[in-house]
């Protein structure tokens, strides 16, 4: 542990080597200026302890030390000395946050008490904030591995190592087939920046499991890279199958991290971090088994109800709509027929690729059964339905099925939609009548209807 230092401010000698005597004598390390505005200049070095300062001195007097002190980082304890004493003075020093008032002139056992009991509690506080750090970090390290979000995960843990590093620029990626998939996750980084970054660090990611830190002279020299580079951060994330994910941190971009990187702090949280990733991992995959179909990858029906319960209680609440396509194929019975069951599952796949290439990343897909389809709109109007539903038609109408086997083969679909709350109020109903309108298409089939058109219907039949 470090000896305490003591800074002596007053304008007379003689109590300067008299203060400076008597403490350093009990071991402490003591300076001296013999003004105010020399006391605030020695403070900015910062590793002083304890301030020691007259009250009445010409120029920067001892309260206006005791403000300055007060707003510094780690500020030092003041204690004010004066030989013109008086109770209001006194009060009004510690109110202003003196760690104590000694009067001119004074026991010198009183001076060394008072430093002492000032220097006792100091290194008890010291203690309880090196506690209570190490308790906060321990906290965010057990909620970093308690995430089974991979997308709440990283953005977490981009946060707390950049808030241990007291700033900078983060981003993580998921890794597939030992190619970058997709940045999860960017903070003080555009998304071609840290794309860019994440592609010149990956030769770096093969090259074990623990964090490694590069100077600007170990980085490639690539373009598009973030300005200003001077530290960067890499640790790799894996599963039990292997590399997935990588999380990559850098200095500000206007300055490098102020002194030593808190490595110890920072490969706790970072190993936190990877204990999460490889159980959220775990989860998803365990999710995917019970929600993914297996032939086209898309959601499955008993996902569709549990989105359907969600998304209702979320619109309701918000005064939101949204819009639910069935897609059904039309004669899809003669394509196993004539051509087989592996045929048939091929097509099925080739629909599911083409309804991902029609909606946005937002809407979700399903396979509700069969070779029968369904597409959750989110936010979406009759209106918008109507526009997407025509588009899933005629992609499968256009698309040319099982092209590389040099026998193609062309298939069309029909299509209904329904729209909460406008066409139903309840996931029962909206499954129904979206159902029942594409059902109400097999009349004349690839063809898109609206639950909306269904009365219609209904009076022209009658």
């Amino acid at each position: 542990m470090r000896t305490s230092t003591i800074l002596v401010v007053d304008d007379e000698l003689f109590f300067r080597r008299l203060y400076a005597n008597l403490l350093s004598e009990k071991g402490y390390q003591v300076e001296t200026v013999s003004s105010g505005e020399e006391a605030v200049a020695r403070l900015l070095h910062g590793d002083i302890d304890i301030v020691l300062t007259d009250l009445v001195m010409p120029g920067m007097d001892g309260m206006q030390i005791l403000d300055y002190a007060r707003k510094l980082g780690n500020p030092p304890d003041v204690i004010l000395v004066t030989g013109h004493a008086s109770v209001e003075s006194a009060i009004q020093a510690l109110k202003n946050g003196a760690r104590d008032y000694l009067v001119k002139p004074f026991d010198p056992a009183e001076l060394l008490h008072v430093v002492h009991g000032c220097l006792e509690q100091r290194h008890l506080l010291d203690e309880n904030i090196v506690l209570k750090a190490q308790i906060q970090l321990y906290q965010r390290g057990q909620h970093l591995a308690a995430k089974l979000d991979l997308d709440q995960l990283f953005w977490e843990a981009l946060s707390a190592i950049l808030l241990e590093t007291a700033g900078g620029r983060g981003v993580a990626c998921l890794i597939s087939n030992g190619e970058i998939s997709q940045l999860a996750s960017s903070k003080g980084l555009q998304e071609t920046e840290g794309m860019a970054l994440m592609d010149a660090l990956q030769p770096y990611l093969s090259e074990g499991d623990e964090l490694r830190i590069l100077q600007q002279a170990e980085l490639p020299d690539v373009p598009q890279l973030p300005a200003n580079l001077h530290t960067v951060g890499i640790f790799p994330l894996r599963s039990h199958y292997g590399l997935h994910g990588a999380l990559v941190f850098c200095n500000p971009a206007d300055s490098d991290f102020s002194g030593e990187l808190p490595l110890k702090n920072l490969t706790f949280l970072l190993e936190q971090t990877a204990l999460g990733f490889e159980n959220a991992c775990r989860f998803k995959s365990a999710r995917d088994l019970i929600f993914i179909d297996d032939l086209t990858g898309l959601h499955n029906y008993r996902y569709l109800q549990m989105i359907l319960e969600q998304e209702i209680l979320r619109s309701e609440r918000y005064g939101l709509e949204f819009s639910l396509i069935f897609i059904d194929l039309d004669y899809f019975k003669e394509i196993n027929d004539t051509r087989g069951h592996l045929d048939g599952s091929q097509a099925l796949k080739e629909v599911a690729t083409l309804l991902r290439q029609s909606v946005r990343e937002s809407d979700i897909l399903f396979r509700y059964g069969g070779d029968e389809f369904t597409c959750f709109l989110v936010e979406t109007g009759s209106e918008g339905a109507a526009v997407v539903a025509e588009r899933i038609r005629l992609s499968i109408q256009n698309h040319a099925f099982f092209s590389e086997s040099g026998n193609p083969a062309h298939i069309t679909a029909t299509v209904g939609y329904a729209t909460f709350p406008s066409d139903a109020d309840t996931k029962q109903e909206i499954i129904h009548l979206a159902d029942k309108a594409m059902y109400a298409g097999k009349l004349c089939r690839n063809v898109v209807r609206g639950a909306w058109q269904l009365d219609e219907m209904e009076n022209r039949r009658n």
